[in-house]
């Protein structure tokens, strides 16, 4: 299966950007959550974000239930943002493994919110859950779309021009 994803998208969502996650219920009702963290293959074919399970119960309820998922990633200086989208996104809990990503994550993101001009221990409260609290949410992207503000944005990234 062709990777949707390039070198630069895949780079861009392992720096650690801000990530929202969505999904939907049978009614096409939405639910949303910051995720706490975010980690993505070498070869960007799977994606896990962390969300904390006492703040996404009616997230986690629909993708339990329909498994659709929508991830935005967005670089808080630039603003240079990647949406995917998923149909079998499954959840499982946190793992020792994990804690490296989780890590990794508020350091980036700690770097590029102070680009904006807010402090460490902003991004840290903002990030801060309890392990025992955190769930995975794993998914292969299938499909991904440029939004980033200006002329390509809600464009799938496979009809993109190579610059």
């Amino acid at each position: 299966m062709p990777a949707l994803l390039r070198a630069e998208h895949i780079a861009l969502l392992e720096r650690g950007v801000s990530t929202i996650v969505a999904s939907r219920d049978a009614q096409l009702r939405p639910s949303v959550m910051r995720a706490v963290g975010a980690c993505i293959s070498a070869d960007g074919q799977r994606i896990t974000v962390f969300l904390r399970r006492s703040q996404s119960q009616q997230l986690l309820a629909d993708i339990a239930a329909t498994g659709h998922i929508a991830v935005v990633f967005s670089d808080p200086p630039s603003h240079r943002t990647v949406q995917v989208k998923a149909t079998a996104a499954v959840q499982r809990t946190l793992l020792p493994a994990d804690e490296p990503a989780l890590q990794r994550y508020l350091a980036a993101m700690q770097q590029a919110v102070a680009q904006v001009g807010y402090g460490p221990q902003y991004t840290a409260a903002m990030l801060n859950a309890p392990r025992g609290d955190l769930v995975a949410v794993e998914f292969s992207p299938e499909a991904a779309f440029d939004q980033t503000p200006g002329p390509h944005a809600g464009q799938p990234l496979r009809q993109q021009h190579q610059p």
